[in-house]
């Protein structure tokens, strides 16, 4: 399967690009937000700034809203989860809309979230094939969808409960990071991938 990721200038697109090969997949890096969706599926990494992706995201932001909802199999991580929505209290700028919602400040005393969490309430049968329940989180930010319908496992901080995976489409979004979360993150990875090359 061939993905291609979109570096909008995050960090962790070497560590998460290695663990798709792991994976499976056949991974190619694209800085050209208008080419991302000739591939057969589409990856947004996670760490950096929602405004600075945005920005990046913009010349192509209708086509790549238009080829999620029209069934491209994507994979946002942790700020690419982010990008999925309308917008970003974290800085000016549009997400892609893919999902209907905005992305809001963790509520919760000490942020950002940095490491190890649980997962809970799942309903992802991702999750049956690849057992996963103990997570590597880094964000200061969290998705607040319009409809919960697209939730398939929630995450609480410090009493801020929010959703740990979305789904949409053929996408799906994940707060954390699988690609720092050990052996199961990358089976959780592997089982994504064959499940979006069907």
């Amino acid at each position: 399967m061939r993905v291609t990721m979109f570096d909008y200038g995050a960090g962790n697109l070497h560590s998460l690009a290695k663990a798709l090969v792991l994976a499976g997949a056949d991974v190619r890096v694209e800085t050209d937000a208008r080419r991302c969706i000739d591939g057969d599926a589409l990856v947004l990494p996670g760490v950096g700034a929602f405004t600075q992706a945005a920005r990046r995201l913009a010349p192509a932001r209708e086509a790549m809203r238009d080829a999620i909802r029209g069934g491209l199999p994507t994979l946002g991580v942790c700020l690419g989860m982010q990008l999925l929505f309308e917008g970003s209290d974290e800085g000016d700028g549009l997400g892609l809309g893919a999902l209907a919602g905005r992305v809001v400040r963790v509520d919760a005393a000490r942020v950002p979230q940095i490491g190890w969490n649980t997962l809970d309430a799942v309903s992802d049968p991702l999750l049956t094939r690849a057992p996963l329940s103990y997570v590597y989180y880094a964000n200061s930010y969290r998705a607040r969808p319009a409809n919960d319908a697209c939730v398939a496992a929630w995450t609480t901080y410090d009493g801020d409960r929010f959703p740990a995976i979305v789904r949409a489409h053929r996408a799906i979004g994940v707060q954390f990071h699988p690609e720092k979360s050990s052996r199961a993150g990358i089976a959780f990875l592997a089982a994504a991938v064959e499940e979006l090359s069907r």
